[in-house]
């Protein structure tokens, strides 16, 4: 929707109006020989003319960077904004009858700093505790008989299960979505409107690296909203109290007691430290891993070789790895082992085994 032609006609209207009172507060000064239109309608032209020719400068911009800086904030705090200025004006009104009364010039000043007032309390005091309000709100909703909504409509929070914040590794790494895929995570995805647009800023690099693993991260966002058994929400909120993207989902996840699903290790350990839950991909990962024990016999592949003198070096199918010692003569050749140790590392579980 355009703008222009209906701010050029409002400020023509009120400067034409500002013209027309200049107009008629000349025509009242004493020993003017002028007829009163004679004054008016000349002001009240040029007040118009001049509305209309710098309108875009003194409406337009003003209403522009109102619309830009309204763009900015977030659905939940503007709604809490209007509601608590809303009740603090309702208040301003029921003090200002009896305040009134005062003597002048306090009955005429007071009650316009109590609608000041009570204006900007009621929204500040409402936007800092909008969780708080619009669970409350939600509670009182759900007590009703009949009445039931799976997600805050104002929050985004969900009303079953833990909200499940996304980090950008995790979404690029893409084993997320198999994770889901199988029903193992309830809860709801939440994904920050900020992770969004870092997978985007990745995607479009310059460094084709980059932008394959932004663009595979956008894909397995995708798969995400098209999974049936994952309900999936973005979340618009942006704390102003970090700058990092790891600051800014610990901040979230404080915020709406919510965990993060990561594999960074440094976000791990942080978040953490600060009381954060974190669902780690690759600690899930190590705990799938099949577990066999000391004397177990397995097939085994020895594909390379080891560090130490005759070892060879075979992988499991999930990726674990397995030294054997003497394998080497056995290279490139599917051999069975006898596993006889078994080391848990910090990068995963480590198999030692001979050949059988």
């Amino acid at each position: 929707m355009r703008f222009s032609p209906l701010l050029r006609i409002i400020g023509t209207a009120l400067y034409g109006f500002i013209g027309w009172e200049i107009g008629l507060v000349l025509s009242r000064a004493p020993g003017l020989q002028l007829e009163a239109w004679q004054l008016v309608v000349p002001f009240t032209l040029l007040g118009a003319s001049f509305g209309f020719l710098l309108a875009p400068w003194l409406v337009r911009a003003p209403a522009n960077a109102a619309q830009s800086a309204l763009r900015r904030v977030p659905i939940t705090d503007l709604m809490a904004g209007l509601i608590g200025i809303t009740f603090g004006l309702l208040i301003a009104a029921l003090l200002s009858i009896p305040v009134s009364q005062l003597p002048a010039p306090f009955g005429n000043v007071v009650p316009l700093v109590l609608v000041f007032m009570c204006g900007y309390l009621g929204a500040a005091i409402l936007v800092l505790r909008k969780h708080d309000f619009f669970s409350l709100l939600r509670g009182s909703i759900e007590q009703r008989p009949g009445v039931g909504s799976p997600r805050s409509e104002f929050t985004g929070a969900p009303s079953n299960g833990p909200m499940l914040l996304l980090d950008t590794s995790v979404i690029i790494d893409g084993r997320i979505a198999d994770v889901a895929k199988t029903g193992f995570l309830l809860g709801t995805l939440a994904v920050p409107r900020f992770v969004l647009n870092e997978l985007q800023y990745i995607a479009d690099s310059s460094d084709s690296l980059r932008r394959n693993r932004g663009r595979r991260g956008l894909e397995v966002l995708d798969r995400l909203q098209n999974t049936p058994e994952v309900t999936m929400l973005f979340i618009d909120d942006d704390p102003a109290d970090a700058q990092h993207v790891d600051d800014k989902l610990i901040s979230l996840a404080r915020q709406y007691n919510a965990l993060i699903i990561t594999n960074d290790y440094n976000l791990n350990r942080v978040a953490r430290l600060q009381g954060v839950r974190i669902l780690n991909i690759n600690e899930l990962a190590n705990a799938v891993k099949s577990v066999y024990l000391p004397g177990e016999v397995i097939p085994l592949k020895i594909i390379q070789e080891g560090k130490e003198f005759g070892q060879g070096v075979g992988y499991l199918e999930d990726g674990t790895m397995v030294v054997v010692e003497n394998g080497r003569r056995h290279l490139n050749s599917e051999v069975l082992v006898q596993v006889t140790k078994v080391l848990q590392t910090n990068a995963g579980r480590l198999i030692f085994a001979t050949p059988e």
